[in-house]
């Protein structure tokens, strides 16, 4: 699940194509995918960075715990 999350969030967070809020100031479709993935709903675009930086961490945990794995065997 970690690295689907993270790659999900890397993807649609690093470079954002469009805004995380409408006209009226509601969340837009992109934004509310973040919350279908457990993750708080973004306001900002420098919450959309944050998204995007925790996506990376969670991808380098998974590589490093696929690392591991490598090396115990």
């Amino acid at each position: 699940m970690r690295r689907r999350r993270g790659s999900f969030l890397r993807r649609h967070f690093a470079n954002p194509r469009g805004p995380m809020k409408d006209k009226e100031g509601e969340p837009t479709r992109l934004a509310l995918s973040a919350h279908a993935w457990g993750e708080p709903v973004p306001k900002t675009m420098a919450d959309a960075k944050k998204l995007a930086a925790k996506g990376a961490r969670l991808l380098k945990k998974y590589q490093a715990s696929k690392d591991k794995k490598g090396r115990e065997r």
